[in-house]
């Protein structure tokens, strides 16, 4: 016997007439698929461990929209699943599920025929997926979260206010200082970082702010009266990193530098060209802060012999 995550593990009643029982897989103990397995039923909603009998086969989901569920298929247009032919709950933005779905995809590098490879799923329907409003079933989104490497509870969101790093360490972390032109090229991602300025009255602060790298300088657009104005003709600190509660591993970097204020007309229309996101806390940022590094550090936790 071999599963799959989001295979139901059906067990037949032995006396004639009984009642069955059956779950979905929520849970592999061998990479081959064999038992035994975590199984969460679907009377009671209760995860155990079971070791099947000689009663039990394993029903895969294969006729089972990802979408919709079993029997269900999204009505077509000329072949092509309309907008709003799946629904979430009430109240809710199941499109979020996509979005982060397309997320992590893009930051493990894989393309769309991977990722439905790999959860066992057609392309098409990943795409829906990731550009409609669509609900997906717990099945789909179990073997999306494996073939991703992350949780079933990120890709709903369920983490999103809570603060990074809560996830169990690794068994044999390893500390690895990263060369400049390591931190160079992370810091060249882009995104969002944190400036530590000193303000007008002379307290500490560490702010985030959405940044860009032009030429090996770091550069971000702020109000005059702001907080990360302070930074302004002074030295600061600018921290970016990224942590992965998935795999319980991360890196970050620390850039030192003087930081100074934009004036030229060409230079400032040039980096607003260059943007990929305009500051997420709005308003008007016309004010662009560039920091030149003389100090540039980082560090990388991953496995030990990665």
């Amino acid at each position: 016997m071999r599963a799959h995550l989001g295979d139901q593990l059906v067990i037949e009643s032995p006396a004639t007439g009984g009642a069955r029982r059956d779950g979905e897989i929520v849970g592999l103990h061998h990479d081959d698929g064999t038992p035994p397995y975590d199984v969460r039923w679907s009377d009671t909603d209760d995860v155990t461990l079971v070791f099947p009998g000689p009663d039990a086969h394993i029903r895969r989901p294969e006729h089972e929209h990802p979408l919709l569920g079993a029997g269900g298929a999204p009505p077509t247009t000329h072949g092509t699943a309309t907008a709003s032919s799946v629904t979430g709950p009430a109240g809710g933005n199941p499109g979020d599920i996509g979005r982060r779905v397309a997320d992590e995809r893009r930051k493990r590098g894989l393309s769309r025929e991977e990722t439905a490879g790999r959860a066992r799923m057609s392309p098409s329907c990943l795409a829906y997926l990731e550009e409609q409003p669509a609900d997906p079933t717990s099945a789909t989104l179990i073997r999306l979260a494996d073939a991703l490497g992350t949780s079933v509870a990120a890709l709903r969101g369920g983490g999103i206010d809570l603060p990074p790093g809560q996830g169990r360490a690794l068994l044999h972390p390893r500390l690895q200082d990263l060369s400049p032109e390591e931190c160079r090229t992370l810091l060249s991602t882009h995104g969002v970082g944190r400036v530590a300025v000193s303000t007008a009255d002379g307290r500490p602060a560490v702010v985030p702010v959405n940044y860009e790298c032009v030429d090996d300088v770091i550069v971000f657009r702020t109000a005059p009266d702001s907080v990360p104005a302070a930074a302004a003709e002074t030295e600061v600190a600018f921290e970016v990193d990224h942590v992965d509660e998935a795999l319980s591993q991360g890196w970050s970097v620390l850039a030192v530098g003087p930081a100074r204020v934009v004036t030229g007309p060409e230079a400032v229309r040039g980096l607003a060209r260059r943007a990929h996101t305009t500051p997420w806390a709005g308003g008007e940022r016309e004010m662009w802060v560039s920091i030149e590094p003389t100090v540039l550090t980082g560090r990388r936790i991953t496995p030990a012999g990665q």
